[in-house]
């Protein structure tokens, strides 16, 4: 027998340090060549890292949260015969009495793999918050399981890939809490320590620098949808089979792009140690996106070369990328003005942060019917929202921020002028 020292692999090109988001082994488990054993997380992107040999799990460096330079030892396998020389040190192995045994075979070994003894779930205080991954729960949310029925063995109740798996195999018939579920009115004494890691922290990190670095300014303008809204009706009811369902969006990323060759300004980056401002002709459309793990922001290339069926699919297309933690590096990236909508619970005002290294932030409030008086006098219903966006003050001043927005207006509430 000998140790395979694994090493963190390149996961992309240019990469030289990930963060460790999640390890789905244990010491003690027994690992299989290609099985997933590692998420870890460079720039916006999650990696799934595999194993590279047959045999047992003996050590484990670094922690979730840890920035690990690529081609650092963070595992150490025990593997039968040599182990591979290419990214492994071969070490004098123990005497077989003190190191545990590993039997390959071809079949699967009928009892399950543990360290030493199987760990019992740890329980859980009425109304306490599980905790787990995001890879796990989004796991549980695809399955639709409510994680707080799941026992998790891990420290402090942590729910791990392996209690997921044994919840699912049992059929959902465990319970989370010993004493079951009470009625009435009870007492949430739950307290949940959470170490902010991977993309979140990213995001925070960002989030930070861009409200210290840039001094925003607001301008909110209320929008009469009644046109734009017949007008979609209209297309969806006509649409292909194999056209996208239209949705606000499409409208108003074409309306952007057409409104922004007149303030170019806000079209841009702008580099603060080097004091350069760089505009773009071409619309990189960025469109902030939930997901299990976090906001994201993926990247509509050119948005305004395509027409609002291929926004629309591209928007769908990405959106699910993001989602599912399949969006590639260049799709998460590049971007040179952003839009925000928190959709039908968008409230009327929010303030939205710009995306560094842009200058510019589009925010989509919710779409309301609410009483207006027409030309004659007349009260009618109308279909309104408000738009409210962000700008760096030190590159786009308050006039040319709202010549923007009435332009966008404008297109929006006359769509006709869309598509000359």
């Amino acid at each position: 027998m000998s140790e395979y020292r694994y090493k963190l692999p390149d996961v992309g090109e240019g990469v030289v340090e990930a963060e460790i988001v999640e390890w789905r082994i244990k010491v003690g488990d027994t690992v299989t060549e290609d099985q997933p054993i590692l998420d870890v997380m460079t720039d916006k992107a999650t990696v799934e890292v595999p194993c590279a040999v047959n045999g047992m799990v003996t050590k484990i460096v670094g922690d979730p949260g840890d920035v690990i330079p690529v081609g650092t030892e963070i595992l150490f396998i025990q593997v039968d015969g040599a182990a591979p020389a290419a990214e492994a040190e071969v070490v004098a192995e123990a005497p077989k009495a003190e190191a545990p045994k590993v039997e390959v075979k071809a079949e699967p070994a009928p009892e399950p793999k543990v360290a030493a003894a199987a760990a019992a779930p740890v329980a859980r205080a009425e109304g306490e918050k599980p905790m787990a991954s995001p890879a796990v729960r989004q796991r549980a949310m695809e399955a639709d399981i409510d994680l707080s029925t799941v026992p998790g063995t891990g420290p402090a109740g942590r729910i791990s890939h392996q209690d997921l798996d044994d919840f699912i195999a049992s059929g959902g018939r465990l319970s989370a809490r010993a004493g079951g579920s009470s009625t009435g009115q009870t007492k949430r004494t739950g307290i949940e320590t959470q170490k902010i890691i991977g993309l979140r922290r990213k995001i925070a990190e960002n989030m930070v620098k861009a409200k210290t670095t840039i001094p925003h300014i607001a301008y909110v303008e209320e929008i009469d949808l009644t046109a734009l809204e017949d007008l979609r009706a209209h297309m969806n009811a006509g649409k292909r089979d194999d056209q996208p369902k239209l949705t606000l969006i499409p409208f108003l990323a074409a309306a952007l792009c057409k409104a922004l060759p007149q303030t170019p300004q806000a079209n841009a980056h702008y580099d603060t140690e080097a004091g350069v401002l760089t505009k773009y002709e071409g619309v990189h459309l960025g469109v902030a996106t939930a997901t299990p793990n976090g906001l994201m922001v993926p990247t509509i290339k050119h948005a305004e070369a395509l027409d609002v069926w291929e926004l629309a699919s591209e928007l769908g297309r990405l959106a699910k990328a993001a989602r599912d933690g399949k969006a590639t590096k260049d799709e998460l990236s590049g971007s040179t003005i952003t839009i925000t909508s928190l959709g039908a619970i968008g409230g009327l005002v929010t303030t939205p942060v710009i995306n560094l290294p842009e200058t510019a932030i589009i925010g989509v409030n919710k779409m309301q019917v609410l009483p207006r008086f027409d030309a004659g006098g007349r009260v009618v219903a109308r279909k309104l929202m408000n738009l409210s966006s962000s700008f760096d003050h030190r590159i786009v001043d308050g006039y040319e921020a709202a010549v923007l927005i009435q332009r966008v207006k404008g297109y929006l509430e006359n769509p006709a002028t869309l598509f000359i």
